[in-house]
């Protein structure tokens, strides 16, 4: 690079014989006295040494000479001026290149550098070369650093010492010698070119910014050093780091041209700053929907509080996604979970809410909620100090007016808690090696449409995926694999949840539970739970199992489609219900379970696969469709596939509507359910009532409701061998526990029929 040959620049001052009225004896600024005329200056036209040159008698403690015209001064361009000059007679004087440094008005910029090394001449005749070079930036080498309020400059000499001695000067000489400072490519800007120090405390933000303007799709260097950046910056240029930055927690840094991780930790000299101010631009700029971690690791010894790092952003409607990168839980107490107690007032008509605490201020937004009459994951929401209550994710169905709770927050990597809404946010391909000593990640307080794709969980301490508030609204869990942290102990003896739902509308579709205490807490409606494989069992022959998926909420309205339940069961309970006994509501109803594999091996013959427990009582069933499913016990049978935990309380069998349970395939399993239940009864003596016992087969113990149809196979025979025309009526709900049906004939008779009983009424 040559400003003389792309821009057509002629740096060089005239040669000394073309006239002295160009050279100043002050300053060469416009207006300041000239060496043409002067008794001291004289042009020699042939020094022996020189040609042409200036002979100078040194008549002022300082002589000066400087040419008149104005050398501009650009960003990244590096001058040399250099004189030969050689003593004559007299006193020995000091020589030094010398300049005077203009801003745009011309006001010279005194705090600047603008004189060069000084040289003592020494014999009469020997020539000395004296040089120094200017430019913008403080590089090594560079005598006169100007930095960017520099325009130009007038450039020239200085002689120093006694007065009184006579010198003669060559032509002085003015070239670019940028090619110097370029490191063998010329596609790269250099940040120290734009007055960039360095030096961790000057604010290097301009030069920055300079540099950016300057680089014209040219890569931007950071050279070694430590670079303070004062202020937001943004810059449009690809960056190259050698060097670090340092800026303040709310100032924002955004990378346009490699917004990546990579790059971030370059910037920072750290990953877990790197990835922090990664996010913060994320969360700030609308160029950007997405964080690339490029298969980094971040080490994290402790939780990750996002809304933090972004600090002024509490609420969030834009997509944004983090992806491609692993987070690895080093050892730490920062993991360590924080648990307190405190008594509290609870009042089912505020559901949500408990007042009265008695150490508020202890209590953190997304601790887990246990004690007397509290449901599974129930969790604080927020906490109002001053008004010494709290918000719950979800209600309790039966504490006492006032009692102890135990509030346990866990720690999490990516805690998204301080969040008031957050929507449309994706983590993607990420990989959470916790190796038992934090949990995955808390969700927003609101928010929906949180996605949560590719990703792995590797032995999460306590929890996979938490949701303390509603930001779970709308949740995506997709193609995921989470492993447990308590996978060698046995099953009803484990702690770990995958994940909880308080709010409508999740997805969760073909993920891998590996062995936890339980897979899923799911409150709200209308999810899709389809293609998942959760696997619960242990190593103990024989052994109870645990529940893998919970439905907490009656009208659940919920899909559980093509899954693989091993080792578990499907549990449907009403226990975050502030008020649970039946009274005026939905009960039990709008979930469909098809089209799934349940498996379970070497346990309890009392094992279900599928449980209802109301925690009130009058609750039934309005609506469950079980069919087309495989239920397969080996090693060992089970009595029977579905049940009711009757702890709290029974279901009401009168009130059964809308079940149907067919079509399904029973392995290892003694006595198979359906409704309706088509039998083959054959009466082989006359009577004139004949009484089926279909109490088996009916699930969930109800009664035998309705019979949809009676076909007789063959004739129907009296005592005489007569044919019987007529057909019967029935009569249901007989026997001491209503789950008998009866066929009454107009008189005695025998012969096969079948019939078709079902446990509920039609609408």
């Amino acid at each position: 690079m040559n400003v003389a040959i792309t821009e057509g620049l002629n740096l060089m001052p005239p040669a000394f014989a073309d006239g002295l009225a160009v050279w100043s004896s002050e300053d060469g600024t416009p207006g300041s006295a000239s060496y043409d005329a002067a008794s001291n200056a004289a042009i020699v036209p042939a020094d022996q040494d020189f040609g042409g040159c200036l002979e100078l008698l040194k008549t002022q403690s300082v002589q000066k000479l400087r040419w008149t015209g104005q050398t501009p001064i650009m960003p990244g361009v590096y001058l040399r001026i250099r004189a030969r000059v050689k003593a004559v007679s007299g006193i020995f004087p000091d020589v030094r290149i010398a300049a005077f440094a203009a801003d745009a008005t011309g006001a010279n910029l005194a705090a600047l550098p603008q004189v060069g090394p000084s040289v003592t001449l020494s014999q009469y005749g020997e020539i000395i070369e004296v040089s120094a070079i200017v430019g913008t930036g403080a590089r090594d080498g560079v005598d006169m650093p100007w930095g960017l309020e520099a325009v130009y400059g007038h450039f020239g000499l200085d002689l120093t010492g006694g007065t009184g001695g006579i010198v003669r000067i060559d032509d002085i000489v003015i070239e670019d010698i940028t090619s110097a400072f370029l490191r063998g490519m010329i596609d790269m800007v250099d940040v120290r070119d734009f007055g960039a120090a360095g030096d961790g405390v000057t604010d290097d933000r301009a030069a920055f910014v300079a540099a950016d303007d300057a680089a014209a799709g040219r890569t931007v260097v950071v050279p070694d050093g430590t670079y303070h950046i004062g202020s937001n910056l943004t810059m449009q240029s690809k960056m190259r780091f050698d060097g670090t930055l340092t800026m303040d927690t709310a100032t924002r840094l955004i990378l346009i041209r490699n917004f990546e991780l990579p790059s971030y930790i370059d910037a920072f000299g750290d990953e877990l700053l790197g990835f922090k101010k990664g996010f913060q631009a994320l969360m700030n700029y609308a160029d950007h929907d997405a964080f690339d971690m490029k298969g980094r690791r971040v080490e994290i010894d402790g939780p990750i509080d996002m809304q933090a790092v972004v600090a002024d952003v509490d609420t969030f409607e834009i997509p944004r996604t983090v992806r491609n990168g692993q987070f690895y839980a080093v050892d730490s107490t920062n993991w360590t979970p924080e648990v307190t107690t405190s008594d509290g007032s609870y009042n089912p008509a505020n559901p949500y809410k408990l007042t009265g605490l008695s150490n508020a201020a202890q209590i953190q937004p997304g601790s887990l909620v246990t004690g007397h009459g509290v449901g599974r994951e129930v969790y604080v929401t927020d906490v109002d100090v001053s008004g010494a209550s709290l918000t719950l994710s979800e209600a309790l169905y039966g504490p006492n007016p006032t009692q102890s709770y135990t509030f346990t927050r866990n720690k999490y990597a990516l805690d998204f808690i301080g969040f008031a809404a957050l929507s449309r946010f994706t983590l993607q391909n990420i990989e959470f090696q916790m190796l038992k000593r934090g949990s995955g990640v808390m969700l927003p307080r609101g928010g929906g449409n949180f996605a949560i794709k590719d990703c792995y969980f590797n032995k999460v301490a306590d929890r996979g995926v938490t949701s303390a508030g509603t930001g779970c609204q709308d949740l995506h869990i997709d193609r995921c694999q989470f492993s447990s942290p308590d996978s060698s102990q046995p099953a009803v003896d484990r702690s770990s949840v995958v994940f909880n739902v308080n709010a409508n509308d999740a997805k969760i579709r073909d993920n891998r539970f590996q062995r936890f205490g339980l897979t899923a807490v799911m409150s709200g409606t209308h999810h899709l739970i389809m293609g998942n494989h959760l696997f619960q069992g242990d190593d103990v022959s024989g052994g109870a199992l645990a529940p893998g998926w919970v439905f907490t909420y009656e009208p659940t309205t919920s899909i559980f489609n093509g899954n693989y339940v091993d080792n578990c069961y499907v549990e449907w309970t009403n226990e975050h219900d502030p008020t649970p006994d039946h009274s005026n509501e939905y009960s039990f109803g709008g979930l469909t379970i098809t089209g799934n594999i349940f498996l379970t091996g070497n346990t309890l013959p009392s094992f279900r696969f599928i449980v209802i427990k109301p925690y009130g009582t009058g609750h039934y069933i309005s609506g469950l469709h079980i069919n087309q499913n495989v239920f397969r016990s080996i090693n060992g049978n089970i009595d029977r596939v579905e049940g009711i935990d009757t702890t709290f309380a029974d279901l009401d069998p009168w009130r059964c509507r809308n079940l149907t349970f067919e079509r399904n395939t029973f392995h290892g399993v003694t006595q198979p359910a359906s409704s309706p239940m088509p039998l083959k009864f054959q009466q082989n003596a006359d009577q004139k009532t004949w009484t089926l016992d279909v109490s088996a087969y009916l699930p969930f113990g109800g009664n035998a409701r309705t019979v949809t149809s009676v076909v007789a196979e063959g004739e129907i025979t009296d005592s005489s061998g007569a044919r019987v025309e007529g057909m019967p009526y029935v009569k249901v709900n007989e026997g001491p526990n209503n789950d008998y049906v009866q066929l009454v004939w107009d008189r005695a008779c025998k012969g096969t029929v079948h019939v078709s009983t079902r446990v509920d009424r039609p609408l």
